[in-house]
């Protein structure tokens, strides 16, 4: 069965986020992940981390102003500046917290040739700085209901930059959630890619909440990763209904939780 990550921006929020960590812990997991660590000194995470034995799977790129709607700046093109400094920024943490992955929030913006080309040397820029520190870059597909005008909306959409781009230490991160939301079929991705896919989130559909809350089968859709050849973490990044603590009953269920 897949290996379970949480993500401690989404689960936990009961806490300050600095206790999120000793949280998952003690609810039974070894890995997390988070969207942003920039409000935070890249110290005290990683004594977080340290202390509680955790493995950091991945985080964000800075995503501009999030508070205002930002959701990325990569597909923007009068903000390149702004995307490289993040990409610097992003880069300072890694050398205090040693992420595997760092991934890239192409954010919301009009289709235009500009804002594409900007989308694509954007990409390319954060791979090439990331690769120097043995840092693989995912791109994520963000689905238009729930972020319109997000300029990377579908795995297709993804993929085929991925393909555009051609480096070594790019890959997909594949939400199920943003996946379902956008009408496709994630188990045929996950059959058809689960090789190539670099990081897996999940959550439940409809209302993005814990597993056991929608209309998902995930026995069957964690078989499906199972028999992909996936092997990285399947990362926990919903909406807890109630209490987070009191959500991860399927998880127990299934094995996948201690």
């Amino acid at each position: 069965m897949p290996r379970i990550a949480a993500n401690l921006t989404m689960l936990f929020t009961e806490y300050p986020f600095l206790e999120r960590f000793d949280r998952a812990a003690a609810a039974g997991f070894t890995a997390i992940e988070f969207q942003f660590p920039y409000e935070h000194d890249a110290n005290d995470i990683a004594d977080r981390i340290q202390r509680n034995n955790l493995e950091l799977v991945l985080y964000n790129l800075p995503a501009g102003d999030w508070a205002a709607g930002d959701r990325g700046t990569a597909a923007i093109a009068d903000r390149q500046d702004e995307f490289r400094a993040g990409v610097a920024k992003a880069l300072d943490y890694a050398s205090v917290l040693n992420p595997p992955r760092i991934n890239l929030l192409a954010g919301k913006s009009a289709e235009t040739a500009e804002n594409d080309l900007a989308l694509l040397q954007n990409a390319r820029f954060a791979a090439q700085e990331l690769a120097e520190k043995n840092i693989t870059l995912t791109l994520e597909p963000v689905n238009t209901l729930d972020v319109p005008d997000f300029a990377l909306p579908s795995t297709r959409a993804a993929t085929d930059l991925i393909a555009e781009l051609d480096e070594s230490n790019i890959g997909l991160q594949f939400d199920v959630y943003h996946s379902l939301r956008m009408g496709e079929d994630p188990f045929a991705i996950i059959e058809d890619l689960g090789n190539d896919i670099a990081h897996i989130q999940i959550a439940d559909v409809p209302g993005r909440h814990q597993p056991g809350t929608g209309d998902i089968d995930f026995p069957k859709l964690f078989a499906a990763i199972d028999a992909s050849g996936y092997t990285g973490w399947v990362a926990l990044e919903y909406v807890p209904e109630g209490p987070t603590e009191e959500g991860f009953g399927l998880l127990r269920d299934l094995g996948l939780l201690g």
